[in-house]
């Protein structure tokens, strides 16, 4: 840029000059830092993927709260069945729209926007990042694409937990037997419904409709074979949910555009013991912590060039090991 000449001023024919001429199409907008976005963590994935424990460990990481965004834990009530993260797991983390609707509400879209992003602005108002988890996607989709406000105010790193789906249904298979063995039977009885009526409200948690044949006929000789059969019933219709969900995340992927983080947990899975803790922390952990601190710390202000030929102004931005960013990096904000 060149600074203007000074021209004296003549009386009553007195027109000020620009006192910056700006060269290649270049305006003083480029130069006029826009408001920052607050950011939010977003993890998403099938049921079972381990998204709590994900958040958990990121929010060891980095100063950070969790908000909950399955829309059957919003609920009170039936934790075994919806599978919530208990108190012991949270290790202190603060963790927002938990148990907190009554059993019997409708709890919609709108609903979890409201509350989440009430949430979110807690969270930020303490200099904290809120971390959204959970596998209910149109409840995320309702707020990072519809909720305008809430699009206007923030700025998403979007992580995915993706687990090969025969590994994945082995799984939540195994993981519903040990609910079984938990006390999902008689956690569920509390909610029987003898009208029949799984419409609404926690009662249409998976698990709950399934068991109301069982609750019927539990006093006939047939009963074991029934609740046998309700189990794998439960089984069937929790890997068809893992399977919608990752179908419905690739979707809007592709028709939304978001730009999402894949964490192949895999190998996580197929291992046991410390073999199974050490590949989560190498697999998913580790590369979400580096994906996360490389969304935090861009915050250089980008001004494009007009021309190929033109000076940057800027350093090149490199990623947290030390390179210039590759793309995988690249795709950590949105």
């Amino acid at each position: 840029m060149s600074i203007a000449p000074f021209v004296s001023c003549k009386q009553g024919h007195y027109q000020p000059p620009p006192l910056i001429n700006f060269r290649d199409g270049l305006t003083i907008d480029h130069f006029i830092p826009r408001r920052r976005k607050d950011k939010v963590v977003i993890v998403i994935g099938a049921t079972g993927t381990g998204k709590s424990r994900l958040s958990i460990d990121l929010a060891n990481h980095f100063p950070a709260e969790v908000v909950n965004s399955d829309k059957m834990q919003v609920y009170k009530g039936l934790d075994i069945v919806t599978n919530k993260v208990t108190e012991e797991e949270t290790c202190g983390i603060p963790h927002h729209l938990l148990s907190i609707i009554d059993p019997n509400e409708v709890f919609t879209a709108t609903d979890f926007c409201h509350h989440a992003s009430m949430a979110v602005e807690s969270i930020t108002r303490k200099g904290h990042l809120p971390i959204i988890a959970g596998g209910s996607n149109s409840y995320i989709k309702a707020l990072v694409n519809d909720d305008m406000e809430f699009k206007h105010r923030y700025e998403c790193c979007f992580l995915w937990i993706d687990v090969n789906l025969k590994i994945l249904h082995r799984f939540v298979s195994e993981r519903v037997d040990k609910m079984v063995k938990d006390g999902l039977v008689e956690e569920v009885r509390e909610f029987f419904n003898p009208e029949g009526d799984y419409t609404g409200g926690i009662r249409r948690a998976i698990g709950v409709p399934e068991m109301d044949q069982y609750f019927r006929n539990e006093n006939k000789d047939a009963r074991d074979r029934i609740l046998r059969c309700v189990i794998e019933k439960i089984k069937a219709n929790t890997c068809k949910l893992a399977c919608c969900q990752r179908q419905n995340i690739l979707r809007l992927e592709g028709q939304l555009g978001w730009k999402i983080n894949r964490l192949d947990a895999t190998e996580a899975f197929e291992k046991k013991g410390s073999e199974s803790h050490q590949a989560w922390h190498r697999l998913v952990s580790e590369p979400s912590a580096r994906f996360v601190h490389h969304f935090l710390c861009e915050e250089l202000l980008n001004i494009p060039s007009p021309s190929s030929s033109s000076t940057s102004f800027l350093p090149t931005t490199t990623s947290i090991i030390g390179t210039t960013k590759s793309p995988a990096v690249a795709t950590a904000t949105h």
